[in-house]
């Protein structure tokens, strides 16, 4: 075979391949360009639809006089709903619909998550970037993978039947048989399912925060160990300040993780919300059972309610609430990755 001079293109049907045709090359093009723009409007279409049935549904919820499940007339106004301190839509004679009590819970839990999962994430992620060899970080990195793979109700067992009895300590008994349990914890507390919530959001955060400071250039890394740096003051004084724009992205995503979990709530954490207006100070109680946003929808949807019922419309109003707080979240996060982004060559 001979070989064309520099500089010439190869003729259709030479050596060089198959003749090819411009046309159906470019409907090819076309057909993927098209694929694509389906795929996004697909998206953002069932995102509106969501927002609309949400909406809608919601908006029924207030203003006006609706049958409860015993067949009594409830009115729920937006104010009440906004400002109440006491979320009590089954029981008793009196109902109360302020959101406020399910938010707390909500925020109960995440906070007990992440004061788990961000710190031991980021220091796992910090040594697995900056320590571990490369044979330990592929085994690792695999491990927490498959924990993020776990069903959730698994977790909520695992909080119910593991974490709860430890945290009372149940395997000390004193003669008469009766459980230790120094700081008085319930059966269903916020601190065992936020420590199971952590377990769970710990592979998101190990896993992003490595990935974002394994993206910092090594050049960084030998500059500061030119200057008499050591490893722990690379990692803490350089190689963590350059990843902060993802290790930020990566504890929002476990945040709003957190905040949207819904089956180890429902099996661990109970189902009896904060009563606010009564007692303000259970905003601090770990040890008692609460109830967060997800794990009232539960409730409600695995109950025999009328689809009519103010019980049953409460749920949209509550996953409208829950939308806007995570749709925040997000937002927030991208103006964080923005805001300390760092691009290098």
């Amino acid at each position: 075979m001979t070989a064309l001079p520099t500089g010439t293109p190869p003729t259709p049907g030479s050596a060089f391949g198959k003749p090819r045709s411009v046309k159906l090359r470019d409907v090819r093009e076309k057909l993927i360009v098209a694929l694509l723009i389906g795929c996004g409007l697909f998206t953002v279409g069932t995102m509106v639809m969501i927002l609309y049935i949400l909406l809608t549904n919601a908006a029924d919820f207030f203003g006006h006089a609706i049958k409860d499940v015993s067949g009594e007339e409830v009115t729920v106004s937006l104010t009440e709903f906004l400002t109440g301190g006491e979320w009590n839509p089954l029981l008793g004679a009196e109902k109360h619909f302020g959101i406020w009590p399910l938010i707390v819970g909500t925020l109960q839990v995440t906070f007990v998550a992440m004061a788990f999962a961000l710190p031991l994430g980021l220091v796992v992620a910090i040594w697995l970037s900056e320590y571990a060899s490369p044979r330990v970080r592929a085994f690792i990195k695999p491990v927490l993978e498959v924990i993020a793979g776990v069903p959730t109700v698994v977790f909520g067992f695992f909080a119910l039947t593991f974490i709860t009895p430890v945290l009372r300590f149940s395997f000390i008994t004193d003669e008469n048989g009766q459980v230790w349990n120094p700081f008085d914890i319930g059966t269903y507390n916020v601190l065992a399912a936020g420590l199971a919530v952590g377990i769970m959001c710990l592979p998101i955060v190990t896993s992003l925060s490595e990935d974002a400071l394994r993206a910092v250039p090594r050049a960084l890394r030998e500059g500061s160990f030119g200057l008499g740096a050591s490893r722990f003051e690379t990692a803490v004084k350089v190689v963590v300040p350059a990843g902060l724009s993802g290790i930020v992205a990566a504890f929002l995503l476990a945040v709003a993780r957190a905040v949207g979990e819904t089956m180890i709530v429902a099996l661990a954490a109970g189902a009896l919300p904060p009563n606010l207006a009564e007692n303000p100070a259970s905003v601090f109680d770990v040890t008692s059972d609460t109830q967060t946003m997800t794990g009232y929808i539960v409730q409600i949807f695995l109950g025999d309610v009328s689809h009519a019922s103010v019980e049953y419309l409460s749920v949209y109003a509550v996953g409208f609430m829950l939308f806007l707080i995570t749709l925040l979240l997000t937002v927030f996060g991208g103006y964080v990755r923005q805001r300390f982004r760092q691009a290098y060559d």
